[in-house]
């Protein structure tokens, strides 16, 4: 389900947890990451892994800054 918030007349199109989105703008352009929450101004997405770790490698990325 896709969720739109109205802020003045622009309608701000959310993702939910779990989704693919990818980074259109900022130091992560490019790549994909599933949605592990999401905020008012935007979501934390994982990118990755460490590979030595397995640690989960996060990013937030603003609501404008992505697409799905």
């Amino acid at each position: 389900m896709e969720e739109e918030k109205v802020e003045g007349q622009k309608a701000i199109k959310q993702a939910n947890v779990g989704d693919k989105i990818q980074v259109v703008k900022g130091e992560q352009k490019g790549k994909n990451g599933e949605v592990i929450t999401v905020r008012e101004n935007s979501v934390i997405i994982k990118i990755g892994s460490h590979p030595i770790t397995g640690e989960p490698l996060k990013t937030v990325v603003n609501h404008k800054n992505y697409k799905k």
